[in-house]
């Protein structure tokens, strides 16, 4: 029997308009052999919440380049959480402040990737943490 690939969900939370690394990844996240769903741009906490119970996704990544990550990627955990989506591995990217790191990781990010990892770093990183 085939081992069952991750599946990701890639989402940009807010108005963010800024999707060129959020694609990026999502084709190396294919490359890796992922299963990626991108959602595309302005999506609310509900839609991402929504598209990964839809989905039935193990990961969910976030990008934020706009500021607005201390709102929105706590949002979606609560959302995600309120779906039943406990066991769902969230982790996040962009331009991220270290001192917003520890309380991002406080509300259920499990990692934060800024500008410059290396994406076999996140690769692995999501490999070693979603669920069995």
């Amino acid at each position: 029997m085939a081992e069952k690939k991750i599946k990701i969900i890639v989402a940009k939370p807010g108005l963010d308009g800024h999707d060129r690394g959020a694609k990026l990844l999502s084709r190396i996240f294919a490359e890796a052999g992922m299963e990626v769903v991108y959602t595309g741009l302005r999506q609310t906490p509900e839609m991402i919440a929504e598209t990964a119970l839809q989905e039935d996704a193990d990961v969910v990544g976030l990008s934020s380049l706009s500021g607005v990550h201390n709102y929105f990627f706590p949002m979606v955990v609560k959302t995600l959480k309120g779906k039943g989506l406990d066991d769902v591995l969230i982790v996040g990217g962009g331009i991220i402040p270290k001192e917003d790191i520890p309380d991002l990781k406080k509300a259920g990010i499990a990692e934060i990737f800024g500008p410059g990892t290396k994406t076999d770093e996140i690769v692995d990183f999501i490999k070693k943490n979603v669920r069995s």
